[in-house]
């Protein structure tokens, strides 16, 4: 059974970082293409950023680029986001997920991922 787990949320200030961990177990992690997905109260879910399941290719949001990076270690089975120049509106809980398909790319669309973490969030204050 595959399993995520989401670690890093909390309180940030505008201008500052965080870095999300996404631990996953279950089935061979380096053959899937994992995503950062969040959603703020009220607004449906939308997509971050995702990296390929050998972590050459990425895709990120307009809304992040250039502040958050995706990045990935196949020996520990992580997915990292790491966020910068954080403001307000990246408050939200954040979700990590595992694409259907094995050797797969990146994708912006939540219907192409199985599995899902159960959210971590991430609070900043101006």
């Amino acid at each position: 059974q595959v399993q995520l787990v989401e670690s890093g949320g909390g309180l940030g200030q505008a201008g500052g970082s965080l870095r999300l961990s996404c631990a996953a177990s279950g089935r061979p992690f380096s053959h899937y293409g994992m995503g950062w997905f969040r959603q703020a109260p009220g607004k449906e879910r939308e997509f971050v950023t995702a990296i390929s399941w050998g972590g050459s290719s990425t895709d990120f949001a307009a809304s992040v680029k250039g502040r958050f990076i995706i990045s990935r270690d196949n020996v520990k089975n992580t997915v990292y986001l790491i966020m910068s120049s954080l403001k307000p509106e990246d408050t939200a809980v954040y979700y990590c997920a595992q694409r259907r398909k094995a050797s797969s790319g990146t994708s912006v669309s939540d219907q192409d991922y199985e599995y899902w973490g159960q959210g971590t969030q991430v609070t900043v204050s101006s």
